[in-house]
């Protein structure tokens, strides 16, 4: 459901990149299963659905990886807030969780390309937790925005997940 709802994004805001928040729930839809608008709720269901589309230079969206890292892997437990890692996108990267801040992610690709630190790149998400969203009443919440993608495609098939290279973990069982 992840990749569906990245790849929805990054078509219906015509985006270089996607992220999105890295937890599910529900059931799992098993291939050849019509995909309920009831099972687009389950998997999107939160207080904070908006649908936000941002200018970022290839050195933030870094940046946001980064800070994402290290709430989970972060040495000093007092740090760690949990959650889960986002989800992204049309970037491919390599994740190192035993390196420090700063260090963790690296090998970020759109493509064959890599990210230019510099470039700006078209980035659609949802689930902001960002100051600065004051009217609500015009911003699309992601049930909305995948429903009508799923409406217009008719039918989608299972893609290749897009997942990132984990560095350092050999032997780690919980993460490997």
């Amino acid at each position: 459901m992840d990749q569906l709802i990245l790849d929805a994004l990054m078509e219906a805001k015509g985006a270089d990149i996607a992220f999105s928040p890295g937890f599910r729930w529900g059931t799992t839809i098993l291939p050849g299963e019509a995909i309920t608008y009831e099972q687009v709720m389950n998997q999107t269901a939160i207080t904070y659905p908006y649908v936000v589309v941002t200018e970022m230079t290839g050195e933030t969206i870094k940046a946001v990886l980064e800070d994402v890292c290290d709430n989970l892997f972060n040495p000093d437990p007092y740090y760690q807030q949990g959650g889960d890692m986002v989800r992204v996108g049309g970037m491919r990267y390599s994740c190192n969780p035993g390196a420090r801040m700063g260090d963790r992610i690296g090998d970020m690709r759109i493509g064959a390309r890599p990210v230019e630190a510099d470039k700006t790149y078209r980035v659609a998400s949802w689930a902001p937790v960002t100051e600065g969203i004051r009217d609500e009443t015009t911003l699309e919440p992601i049930w909305d925005l995948l429903a009508r993608y799923l409406r217009d495609k008719k039918i989608v098939r299972p893609g290749k997940l897009n997942l990132p290279r984990l560095v350092g973990v050999k032997g780690n069982r919980g993460i490997a």
